[in-house]
């Protein structure tokens, strides 16, 4: 069966291919390093892809299954990703700088070293995603939601409500520091949790020992990021009406 790939903006065929599927001929053009930009890929089956160094700039992606596809190296800048399903893809490294991926499923995605620079992530799932060494500059991440320690949806505030220390503690590895609606949580490894039961971890964990004292100055930190970064909350006298009279 033939498939083609075509423009989102004038439906002109940028690849085709004799194959069995959609995501054999996307693999195809990447692997022949195709010029994908603009591509229509919405509500594509791409579920495990290998799209490594694809060139998919402004593509439209939206609604498409790319769980679990390899998208480390690619150009996803100015991509349209809506309600595009991540789960446990392999980004690293990707550029995502304008990307628009609001409601996008996230979550266990390898994000470390992308570069999501005023990327729209506003109602994206972001639970689980591994977000090291990423460039987060201007991205938009207030209203990304996540999953509290009880499994409740969570949602992330204010302009800066993520956060990495690292590589620290027993572990030698990072923590990721999430700015909530429900107050600040900490990953630490398997640990997910707010910022008070972090503290008693560490101190049921490790006494007074090293990585106590190591944590307990990343603990500051994050205090004094919490203090200057999260939304002060909204006064009533702000919100009533002006000229009013008495």
């Amino acid at each position: 069966m033939k498939f083609e790939i075509k423009s989102r903006w004038n439906a002109s065929v940028l690849f085709s291919l004799e194959t069995d599927s959609m995501k054999l001929c996307v693999e195809a053009a990447v692997k022949s390093r195709a010029d994908l930009s603009g591509a229509n890929l919405s509500g594509a089956n791409l579920y495990g892809a290998n799209l490594y160094g694809a060139y998919l700039s402004y593509a439209n992606l939206s609604g498409a299954d790319l769980s679990y596809a390899n998208l480390s190296g690619a150009n996803l800048s100015d991509a349209y990703l809506s309600d595009a399903n991540l789960y446990g893809a392999n980004l690293s490294g990707a550029y995502l700088s304008g990307a628009y991926l609001y409601g996008a499923y996230l979550s266990g995605a390898n994000l470390s070293g992308a570069n999501l620079y005023g990327a729209y992530l506003s109602g994206a799932n972001l639970y689980g995603a591994y977000l090291s060494y990423a460039n987060l500059y201007g991205a938009n991440l207030s209203g990304a939601y996540l999953s509290g320690a009880d499994g409740e949806k969570i949602t992330a505030v204010g302009e800066r409500p993520f956060l990495t220390i690292g590589p620290l503690g027993s572990r030698v590895a990072y923590l990721q520091v999430w700015l909530t609606d429900a107050g600040v949580y900490v990953r630490a490894g398997c640990f997910w949790n707010t910022l008070t039961e972090f503290k008693k971890a560490v101190k049921e964990t490790h006494k007074a020992n090293v990585h106590a004292k190591e944590y307990a100055a990343a603990i500051k930190l994050i205090e004094t990021h919490a203090k200057l970064w999260t939304p002060k909350p909204e006064r009533a006298s702000s919100r009533r009406g002006k000229g009013v009279g008495k």
